[in-house]
């Protein structure tokens, strides 16, 4: 059956059975094997990809359920958003399975979220190398970063076109 969905900002044509997991559409039909698959039963969080901004257990949802939908992976990010920075200085990676879940768990919070709200947001999505204060901690830190990144743009004057950023 053909179905279309927008992937990562692209719109995407898929032919596939409907109950296809929209975890095995990313990975085989789409070629975006950042996704991973941790139980396949959506206990781990490890397969999280955002749906309409939302988080998913993408080993869960058939593609039927997508049509029609946005769904945002952890390719999205390109390796340069400040979740992904900070994960590498603040030791929230170890093996990196869970990785790219828990970070699309996180973009889903927003830019500031509190301890709290990482707390909560993460509880879908385990890691079995880290305790999560290194986790909790990256988070934190990119959402710091994100706020003084915002500050010293506002704080620059106004660049032409032919200036280099300092």
């Amino acid at each position: 059956m053909n179905m279309q969905l927008t992937v990562n900002g692209r719109r995407t044509r898929i032919d596939a059975h409907p109950m296809k997991r929209l975890l095995d559409v990313l990975r085989e039909d789409c070629g975006l094997t950042g996704t991973k698959e941790g139980c396949g039963e959506g206990e781990c969080g490890a397969c999280t990809v955002l749906v309409d901004g939302v988080p998913v257990n993408s080993c869960l949802v058939p593609l039927s359920h997508v049509e029609g939908t946005k769904v945002t992976t952890i390719e999205s990010l390109g390796g340069r958003h400040p979740l992904q920075r900070a994960f590498v200085e603040h030791g929230g990676a170890q093996c990196g399975i869970c990785t790219p879940g828990i970070i699309m768990a996180a973009v889903a919070l927003g830019s500031r979220p509190s301890l709290d709200e990482i707390r909560v947001g993460l509880a879908g999505n385990l890691c079995r190398c880290t305790g999560y204060a290194a986790i909790y901690r990256s988070i934190a830190a990119a959402s710091k970063d994100t706020v003084k990144s915002r500050r010293s743009r506002k704080s620059e004057p106004p660049r032409r076109p032919t200036q280099r950023a300092r």
